[in-house]
């Protein structure tokens, strides 16, 4: 049975200054407030800063390919919608997959992320969680499970439970907090800088700059939320650029002064702990600076967690919707308005993973599966391109093919800096996304049923990011 999807239409009122800010929102969150220190203690030294202009060029470019198949493509779905419209249901449900290890287990990252702050904050306060149960193993000594992490994400998923509009509006407050407390950091810190510590500036050589870029990355993530607004933007050609260059570039500056602010006041070496923001105020003698910082940290994980959490259920939501695993996870509550099975049980894969794999495996995970998905998306650019030609697009992302061939390439070679044990971990995450699709999916799949409707692809949890980060 095929039938075509009824589209929404949406009010033009967005301009460059609204998506620039939108972005600005979406893209400072917890990976400032964790990733920084092992990426610079690990992989880049005082290079970090360029690493920061590596990794926003890649987003950059993706970003570039975002607004052009959502401008065209003005459905739910994202990324996923995009791949099922250029490459059918198998690689759409390789991508589907593929989101669901950036959503997933990059929460479970931030919820590490939010664990590191809460001890500091705690230790500040002359209170100390044991060293068994405040970190995963391996990411810490003595670290056997960390239940931070895990309560954190189980307190997120009784949350959203509730209907999401309650959870935008608790949004809306964390993202002005948290950008408040990491400019009150770059006052306290810059005059701080002591130049010695930036040398040797490249002491991991010009690899480390790329290596840093890797993990980086995940400091970005969420830039795609303005690409989603396409519908919602007065002039799509000439604002969504805007948008997305514009925030990629105020967060990158942002984030270059953090750089050398951390760089310039702790020798690199000293930077690979799950608080490297309120290590570097302890080191000036502000303790109290310092308490706040954990506060903000904090904060913007458990906003990050909000929208990836909200974005994990989603996802799987949507893939039993497709049929493509069964569609017992479809449940929605009709009072709460909300999948309230599937949410609960992303909420318990999220929190365990959180309390029993170390940060930085997961964010080098979640980065290789982003990774992956931006380079699908690229490559959908250049085959809608040219197999509908024809099709209004109210963005044309620039330079193609060439462009999006250059993207590809670079998502490809950020993606052998991330090591063999992510490559070897990601595969695994794919093999297991095959072999589901291969036993249940390509049998059970609306597609094969003959159900699923033109047009009628999946929610989009960009677009989710887009609500919460516009407090809808």
């Amino acid at each position: 049975m095929r039938r075509e999807a009824e589209r929404t239409k949406l009010t033009r009122s967005l301009g460059a200054w609204e998506l620039t800010a939108l972005g600005i929102g979406a893209v400072i969150g917890a990976g400032i407030f964790t990733v920084i220190g092992a990426a610079t203690a690990t992989a880049a030294g005082p290079a970090v800063i360029l690493s920061f202009v590596v990794a926003a060029v890649v987003c950059a470019v993706a970003g570039l390919a975002y607004a052009e198949l959502s401008a065209m493509l003005p459905l739910g779905g994202s990324a996923y919608t995009y791949a099922y419209a250029s490459f059918g249901e198998l690689v759409a449900w390789v991508l589907g997959w593929a989101l669901v290890l950036e959503y997933a287990i990059g929460n479970m990252a931030v919820a590490n992320g939010f664990s590191g702050n809460f001890a500091s904050l705690l230790d500040g306060l002359g209170l100390h969680i044991p060293a068994a149960l405040r970190a995963a193993p391996g990411a810490a000594p003595g670290g056997v499970f960390d239940l931070p992490a895990f309560l954190v994400v189980m307190l997120i998923t009784l949350l959203l439970l509730r209907p999401v509009k309650e959870s935008a509006r608790a949004n809306a407050v964390l993202v002005v907090v948290k950008l408040g407390v990491l400019l009150v950091f770059l006052a306290v810190a810059l005059p701080n800088v002591q130049t010695k510590n930036l040398q040797p500036f490249l002491p991991f050589g010009v690899g480390g700059i790329f290596a840093g870029a890797a993990l980086l990355f995940f400091s970005f993530l969420g830039f795609d939320a303005v690409s989603t607004a396409a519908e919602e933007t007065k002039n799509p050609q000439r604002d969504l650029p805007r948008g997305i260059l514009g925030s990629l570039a105020v967060c990158t500056i942002i984030y270059v002064l953090l750089g050398i602010g951390l760089t310039g006041i702790i020798p690199y070496q000293g930077l690979n702990v799950r608080d490297p923001l309120v290590l570097a105020l302890q080191t000036i003698g502000q303790d109290k600076l310092g308490l706040l910082m954990a506060v903000g940290g904090i904060l913007a994980t458990v906003s990050v967690l909000l929208v990836f959490q909200l974005g994990t259920s989603r996802i799987f939501y949507t893939l039993a919707r497709d049929g493509m695993i069964p569609q017992w996870f479809t449940h929605v509550s009709p009072k709460l308005r909300t999948p309230t099975r599937i949410t609960i049980v992303g909420g318990i894969f999220v929190a365990i993973g959180a309390a029993l794999l170390p940060l930085t495996f997961l964010v080098q995970l979640t980065n290789i599966g982003t990774l992956f998905a931006f380079a699908i998306v690229l490559a959908a650019v250049i085959l809608l391109r040219n197999s509908d030609p024809t099709l209004p697009r109210p963005f044309r992302m620039p330079g193609n093919p060439w462009l999006p061939i250059v993207g590809i390439l670079m998502c490809i070679g950020l993606g052998a800096f991330l090591g063999m044990l992510t490559l070897l971990g990601f595969l695994a995450w794919m093999g297991l996304g095959l072999m589901i699709y291969a036993t249940y999916g390509a049998r059970k799949s609306r597609l094969r049923q003959g159900e699923v409707l033109v047009g009628e692809l999946p929610d989009d949890p960009g677009a989710v990011e887009k609500e919460i980060a516009l407090g809808k």
